[in-house]
């Protein structure tokens, strides 16, 4: 187990405290991805394997957001996501292992078989799922119908706030640490999916942190009025600022020092939707680097970079994929529950 962010800042770790729910550091591996009659190597961090119950870049987050629940005396969490949202998942597991009662706010998304899958799990492990959606006002009604006066901590869509940025300031120091011990050559540019954008957020403030030059490219797989080159500015302020507030060892300039890039060309059309450029890459992680990725998050991310490494001005780069999806098997299946559940019926479709 290690927390490179304690390590460095114990003031910082003293003021924040966490919950140790990931097994950490997670594998950087290097595999030879076949380019022409050459071979480039790519260098993988393998978030995928964060935890034995459920993997992802969830976990890190959910480290800080569940200790503040805690801290806070409460006696549910809530959360919010699509009904394959792997954050909304990762909420009801480990707020269960933890003790707290959950409920997830889910609206609809795309047709896939893992919705259906999510949605088994969640009826497995006892989450209360609502169905949010609708106008202001009938969304607010929905929270206070299933808030007021039940000591519920919220944790926002994806996990995506300042206090849950810091699970990937620490993955960033984590990284530096795995490459200053030779596990893989210095990248100079890493790719990572980015929907509510803390994971991207995380990394290039945890990487300026420890001095390494490495760019970011945040590749968008969620509307622009979620994830926009704006908005990820005012994250890394946000986190930046409150670091050093709160530790004043943390350097001021340290937004100005880190790299990142939003990428939005391989959104695909929309969320939880593919194309060919996505669908492809998930062939090629699947059968040349022994990935499985999927086409929400993970492909999107891997069709950039497969973009990038064919052009010529490249040439000669290293590059790291950051895998984000959840390679543990869940114990759920595709399977109608039936009636009698406590599924709301427009859910039900995802079972067709």
């Amino acid at each position: 187990m290690t927390d490179h962010l304690s390590d460095a800042f114990p003031r910082l770790a003293a003021r924040v405290p966490s919950l140790r729910l990931a097994d950490l550091p997670t594998p950087l591996e290097v595999r030879l991805l076949p380019h022409g009659a050459d071979a480039v190597p790519i260098a993988i961090k393998r978030d995928d394997l964060t935890a034995a119950l459920y993997g992802g870049n969830k976990v890190r987050k959910l480290e800080y957001l569940l200790q503040r629940a805690r801290d806070r005396n409460a006696r549910r969490v809530a959360t919010f996501g699509t009904v394959a949202s792997n954050h909304a998942l990762a909420t009801a597991l480990y707020g269960a292992a933890q003790q707290f009662e959950s409920v997830c706010f889910l609206s609809h998304q795309s047709r896939t078989p893992q919705a259906a899958i999510m949605l088994n799990m969640h009826l497995r492990i006892g989450t209360e799922i609502v169905r949010y959606g609708g106008s202001r006002r009938q969304r607010i009604a929905t929270l206070r119908k299933h808030l007021a006066g039940q000591k519920t901590w919220v944790i926002p869509m994806g996990g995506t706030c300042w206090l849950g940025v810091l699970g990937h300031v620490n993955a960033g120091l984590e990284l530096a640490e795995q490459l200053a011990s030779g596990a893989a050559e210095s990248p100079d540019r890493l790719y990572v999916a980015t929907g509510t954008m803390g994971t991207a957020a995380g990394l290039a403030l945890g990487l300026a942190l420890a001095g390494l030059h490495t760019e970011v490219h945040a590749v968008r797989v969620s509307p622009d009025w979620i994830a926009n080159h704006r908005a990820l500015q005012r994250l890394m302020v946000k986190t930046a600022l409150l670091m050093r507030r709160l530790d004043a060892t943390i350097p001021a300039d340290l937004v100005q020092k880190s790299r990142i890039r939003f990428r939005d060309e391989f959104f695909a059309g929309g969320y939880a939707r593919s194309d060919a450029a996505t669908d492809a890459a998930i062939g090629i992680a699947r059968e040349q680097l022994g990935l499985t990725l999927d086409t929400t998050y993970s492909g999107k991310a891997m069709a950039a970079l497969l973009h990038d490494v064919r052009q010529p001005e490249l040439a000669g780069q290293s590059l790291l994929f950051w895998n984000t999806y959840n390679s543990r098997p869940l114990p759920a299946t595709t399977e109608n529950p039936g009636d009698g559940v406590r599924l709301p019926d427009e859910f039900r479709r995802y079972f067709d």
